[in-house]
């Protein structure tokens, strides 16, 4: 298949796109290199694939539908899979603007983009975040989704809206992919796991929202791979899936998983909660189980391990970062 990747000089992208050139896929990425974190970090990630012939980097911006369109309307792909988006809840709230038009307008020129190239197959990356602060659990596709906490989480809503629009109006038959909390080798330098082990390995204080007893639904790299190869597999009709473990680990035991891997003890500093978060994610993966054959298989505490070898084995990559 010809394969088009957004955002894919990013830690779930460049996995993704050597497991697909792994199966023999031809594959483009688009990728902007933003300034988010050190985009040296994303050339990386991707400096393996960029050996690979049937490999095609383009270096563009979602936001720019004129030069999207110049240099992939003549290609003939098979399926588009839209990673690219701007992360993070908290500083959703501080640019609010930015993350509309990066996660909404970059959405839509994507879907217009299928649809002008005759493309019939979208994935489309969204998060556990549309869940906002549900009480039920653990949290189903089925679930009301109507009342998102941050701005990130209010235009993951709505690429999920935009692409059952489009496959409304012209047939693209497109899976929506709630992912919960992705980490492993090479995940972003802000996210909390990342983070927490930089901190903890340079001794610096490890900052902690709230009383330390929130929970997250930690999803390793290889398993969410896993479920977007099934999503590019069966991909027919207009579906939400939850990728995810599908059990939830307290903030606390978390950091305690990385200080037994790294063998040194982290300096806690407890911060009120913040704005956007939310006590717990917890994903129920039996309609992705069924219909995708998404079967996760590392557990927290050997995905915490892989990382920290993997953390350990790139120290002189990351100690300059500061998030």
């Amino acid at each position: 298949m010809n394969i088009l990747i957004t955002g894919g000089a990013g830690f779930i992208g460049s996995h993704l796109s050597q497991a697909l050139l792994d199966k023999g896929h031809v594959i483009t990425v688009v990728d902007n290199f933003n300034s988010y974190y050190n985009p040296d970090i994303k050339r990386s990630n991707i400096k393996t694939c960029l050996q690979n012939n049937r490999y095609n980097l383009i270096k563009a911006d979602i936001r720019d539908y004129p030069t999207l369109k110049t240099k992939l309307a003549t290609r003939p792909f098979d399926v588009f899979i839209h990673l690219a988006a701007r992360a993070g809840v908290r500083p959703s709230i501080e640019k609010p603007l930015l993350y509309e038009q990066v996660n909404v307008q970059g959405t839509t020129h994507l879907l217009e983009l299928a649809r002008e190239c005759g493309v019939k197959k979208f994935i489309f990356a969204s998060s556990s975040s549309v869940y906002g602060a549900n009480r039920k659990t653990p949290f189903h596709e089925q679930d009301f989704v109507d009342n998102p906490v941050s701005p990130y989480a209010a235009t993951k809503k709505a690429g999920e809206l935009l692409c059952y629009t489009y496959h409304s109006l012209y047939d693209i038959s497109v899976n929506c992919l709630r992912f919960f909390t992705v980490y492993g080798p090479r995940q972003r330098p802000d996210m909390a796991i990342h983070k927490f082990t930089r901190l903890i390995d340079q001794g610096e204080p490890v900052p902690v929202f709230g009383n330390g007893d929130s929970r997250r639904d930690y999803t390793f790299i290889d398993d969410i791979i896993q479920g977007i190869i099934g999503a590019i597999d069966h991909c027919d009709g207009y579906n939400i899936y939850n990728l995810g473990e599908s059990k939830t680990v307290p903030l606390l035991a978390m950091i305690g998983l990385v200080e037994k891997a790294l063998d040194r003890k982290a300096n806690l500093t407890f911060l009120p909660a913040q704005k956007g978060d939310v006590p717990i994610t917890f994903a129920d993966i039996s309609k992705a189980r069924q219909d995708l054959g998404y079967a996760p298989q590392v557990s927290i505490e050997d995905g915490i391990e892989q990382f920290v070898n993997w953390y350990t084995d790139h120290r002189s990559d990351v100690k300059k970062v500061k998030i």
